[in-house]
């Protein structure tokens, strides 16, 4: 009973932000973001300790000054993305196209004609909950999105019926085993959000020179059914308003055994979201406890990446 009072009042305030931020236009969410993130960052420090140091051990070539720079333009990222998710409901198929450029949707027609379906990756990149609606809707293709029950179930219930939204369907992780082998099998379209740390007994590849733990469940997937790889990636522009780039994972080139081709394909797309994170290191997700594990000491194997990782 304490449970559902708790959630019911949680939901109430959710709901009265969202609608606050609904009366806001677009264009002016993305700006109260970027103070209020500030603000959170200042005045409510969440996780902000964490933020410093997992940057600091990303990027040691820059200065102090720098990385407090990026830690605060994450948290405005965090603050932006969360608000514009309550305007969702406003959103119409017009407007997510004068929001989101896609230029080229290509290279998913080309890969979804070999029949085999296709496994989209992402991560807690710009605005993830946007990307999964913009792509589904502008490239024709609607997506099976695999999530993670929220603890709150009103919360939850709110969060899939955004994602739902365009035609998408919302497969918890639960089930999610026999939905994508049934979706690819149907040759659609699974997005998976890929860079959350694995278990302690995960697979472990380098992630800015660290290792960490991975789920093998993309890769694994795609070995099992062929269906190729692309790594999708939402950049939110100074102006408020975002594009989406695409690039395939390679996994056809790819030998051994298939824990060995498992492997290279994790690293590969691992490494394809450094080189983003990289690039735009405010629009990651760095509160997240990404190198939470370390790999066990057993094997000759482990203890070189232990000596490069040092």
């Amino acid at each position: 009973m304490f449970v559902i009072m708790r959630d019911r009042l949680e939901y109430i305030g959710y709901i009265f932000i969202g609608w606050l931020v609904r009366l806001m236009p677009w264009e002016a969410v993305s700006r109260f973001g970027a103070i209020l993130g500030s603000v959170v960052y200042y005045a409510i420090p969440i996780r902000r300790s964490l933020t410093l140091e997992q940057l600091r051990k990303a990027f040691p070539q820059k200065s102090s000054a720098e990385i407090k720079e990026i830690a605060v333009a994450a948290y405005r990222n965090i603050v932006i993305s969360l608000l514009e998710v309550f305007w969702f409901s406003h959103l119409t198929a017009d407007k997510i196209k004068q929001i989101v450029s896609m230029p080229d949707t290509s290279v998913m027609d080309a890969r979804l004609r070999e029949g085999k379906g296709l496994i989209m990756l992402g991560g807690h990149f710009g605005n993830w909950e946007l990307i999964a609606i913009a792509v589904g809707l502008i490239s024709h293709h609607p997506l099976t999105i695999i999530v993670q029950r929220q603890r709150n179930r009103f919360v939850d219930a709110f969060m899939n019926k955004n994602r739902m939204l365009f035609g998408n369907k919302v497969v918890e992780m639960e089930r999610a085993p026999r939905e994508i082998i049934s979706t690819l099998r149907n040759n659609g379209v699974v997005a998976i959000l890929a860079d959350q740390s694995g278990p302690q007994e995960g697979l472990f590849v380098n992630f800015f020179g660290r290792p960490a733990s991975t789920h093998r469940g993309p890769a694994v997937f795609s070995v099992r059914t062929g269906a190729p790889i692309i790594m999708a990636f939402i950049i939110r522009g100074a102006d408020g308003f975002y594009r989406v780039e695409f690039e395939e994972v390679d996994t056809r080139n790819v030998s051994g055994t298939d824990d060995e081709k498992v492997e290279q394909i994790t690293a590969r797309h691992v490494a394809m979201l450094e080189k983003y994170a990289s690039r735009y290191p405010d629009h990651w997700l760095w509160m997240h406890k990404r190198w939470k594990h370390s790999p066990p000491v057993n094997s000759l194997t482990d203890e070189k990446m232990h000596a490069a990782a040092r």
